[in-house]
This record gives structure tokens, C-alpha cells and sequence, in this order.
């Protein structure tokens, strides 16, 4: 309930994120904590990691083919290998060999053959994504109804999603600075290139969580700007967490001793855990500040509570 000696003191009539003041601030920390235990956050994010890991290949596999239509597979190869040197080092290398094995046996000949191939590979893929969904729907506290139809439409357009997301990193990353460098650009530019390509696959990043957060939970879509807080947080605790675990492999043979020929697996599940640690993380933070306001935070005219279609919009969280 709104207290009607003090509406303003927790944020309850916010309109938007920005409105909340820090008592309410204060209330959403203490709510994510608790919402982190209470979903059994850690134990969710290793399962969608396990699944994770399952679909990497075939996703890598969808990708040789899909971006190999307008380039060779060995091409494509080369530059995934690239971009893979942005995971922990002995994971990167073990993705890149069953990349170079992949793009072996490719083929760009296009007919049947490779549509089903390219579909099967989604398929596959998409399991991964499911997984997410799952664990998402959990952070938002929202029971997933939607068909297997609709249910798998989503997902797999998520799937396809993320796959262009590879190739467009690919793209900012490796490509585009590769051509600036061919051109005989000044020194200059090229290093404002080469600095600005971590600022756009940052925001690239951000635009992804995003969307995740607001079309992944089955309920009415939240706006924007109840979306953006846990979207940029999510994507400066990935990218910051992925160099200082990278960062760690590369200077503790803590793994090589206890895991042997493993210890390339068990990083790169490791490193599929923490980032969806951080993906269910940026959930809850999006959640409990939804959570705080009274005011209508999902799209369309505005609707009192109880009919909104989302839980977090539906009810008011706990003000200390």
C-alpha cells in the first residue's frame, strides 16, 4: 500500500527509474538479495550453463553456414577464431578446434541439404535459449503459459538472433578495423577505431539484455526505461567479470592441476555459469525495480493494478 503520509519516500508514484530516491534504492537492493536466494539464482545458472555448453556447437555450426553464404566457411573460421580469443584461453582454443572441424566438413551449396542442416542446427541450439527463457521467467516471477508453438517461435527467433549477434560482433571486432587498417587511415583514427569497437559491442550488449528482459518473460512488456537499469548493469558486470576470470585462467593453473585434459570444459562451463549468473542478476535488479512503483510500467494505456499482466507491475515489493 502507498503511504499516504510520506507517497513519494520509497519511490511508489516513480514514473520512472530515474524518480526513485534512495530509500527506495535501498529497498530494491535489499529485495534483490533476498529474490537471488529465494530463486535459487546459483542453481539456475548452472543449468542454464550446462545447456548452454550443449548448444555452443551447433549454434557455431548454424553460424559457418548461415554467414558462409556470402563468404567461404574457412573465411568464417578464421574470423570466429578471432572473436573466440575473448573467452578464457583454454576454452577459446578448444573452441576453436571444433570450429576448424566444422568448417572442414561445411559446405555454401545452397538447396535442401543445407537448410535442414542450418534448421537442425537451430533446433539445437534453441535448447540453450529455452533454458534462458526458463530461468528468466523464474527472476520475474512469471509462470510460463505460452504453447509449444509459440513457446519454441520465440525461442528460436531469440536463437537466430543471437547467431546474427555473433556475426555482427564479428563485424565490429575483427572485420571493421581490419578493412579502416587497409585504407592507410591516419594513427589516430585507427586507435579511435580500435577503442570505439569495445564501446559498440558494449552497447550491443546492453541493446541484447535488453530485449531478453523484455520479451523473454511470458507477461505484458514492460517499457523501456523498466528494462534499461539492469540491462546496463548486466552488461558491465559481463564484460567486466569475463576479463577478470579470463584474467584469472591466464594466470592460475588452479584448473590444469585439479582437471587435467578437462580443465578447457570446465573453464568454458565455468565461464557459461558467470555469465548467466549475471544475465539472471540483471533480472531481479529489472524485477525489484518494477517492483518498487505503483505506477503502470508495462506498454499501452495505462491499466489499474491487478490487470496489468505482470507480476512486478501487479503488486508493490516491501519498503523498510
Amino acid at each position: 500500500m502507498l503511504n499516504k503520509d510520506q507517497p513519494d519516500s520509497h519511490g511508489r508514484s516513480a514514473e520512472k527509474p530515474e524518480q526513485i530516491p534512495g530509500r527506495g534504492w535501498r529497498d530494491i537492493g535489499k529485495r534483490v538479495l533476498k529474490e537471488n536466494s529465494k530463486d535459487n539464482v546459483g542453481i539456475i545458472a548452472a543449468g542454464i550453463a550446462f545447456y548452454a555448453f550443449l548448444a555452443m556447437f551447433p549454434a557455431i555450426a548454424a553460424t559457418i553456414s548461415i554467414y558462409g553464404l556470402v563468404t567461404d566457411p574457412q573465411t568464417v573460421e578464421q574470423q570466429l577464431s578471432e572473436l573466440s580469443n575473448l573467452l578464457p584461453p583454454q576454452s577459446g582454443q578448444l573452441v576453436r578446434e571444433q570450429m576448424s572441424q566444422i568448417a572442414e566438413t561445411s559446405t555454401t551449396a545452397l538447396g535442401w541439404g543445407l537448410v535442414l542442416s542450418v534448421l537442425l542446427s537451430l533446433w539445437s541450439a534453441n535448447k540453450g535459449t529455452r533454458a534462458l527463457f526458463q530461468g528468466l521467467n523464474i527472476a520475474y516471477d512469471e509462470e510460463d503459459k505460452r504453447g509449444f508453438i509459440k513457446g519454441n517461435a520465440i525461442t528460436l527467433l531469440f536463437t537466430l538472433y543471437l547467431i546474427i549477434a555473433v556475426i555482427v560482433s564479428i563485424v565490429l571486432v575483427i572485420a571493421l578495423p581490419a578493412f579502416a587498417g587497409s585504407m592507410g587511415l591516419p594513427d589516430l583514427l585507427l586507435t579511435a577505431l580500435q577503442w570505439g569497437k569495445w564501446v559498440l559491442l558494449g552497447a550491443f550488449v546492453v541493446l541484447s539484455l535488453a530485449l531478453l528482459y523484455r520479451y523473454a518473460p511470458d507477461r505484458d512488456n514492460p517499457k523501456w526505461r523498466w528494462v534499461s537499469w539492469g540491462s546496463v548493469i548486466g552488461a558491465f558486470f559481463w564484460l567486466v567479470g569475463s576479463a577478470l576470470f579470463s584474467l584469472y585462467v591466464s594466470n592460475s593453473g588452479s584448473y590444469n592441476a585439479t582437471y587435467g585434459s578437462l580443465a578447457a570444459v570446465v573453464i568454458l562451463l565455468m565461464w557459461f555459469f558467470l555469465s548467466s549468473y549475471i544475465i539472471l542478476l540483471g533480472a531481479e535488479i529489472n524485477s525489484e525495480i518494477e517492483h518498487q512503483t505503483a505506477k503502470d510500467s508495462t506498454v499501452g494505456q495505462e491499466k489499474p493494478m491487478g490487470r496489468r499482466g505482470a507480476y512486478g507491475a501487479d503488486t508493490l515489493g516491501e519498503a523498510t
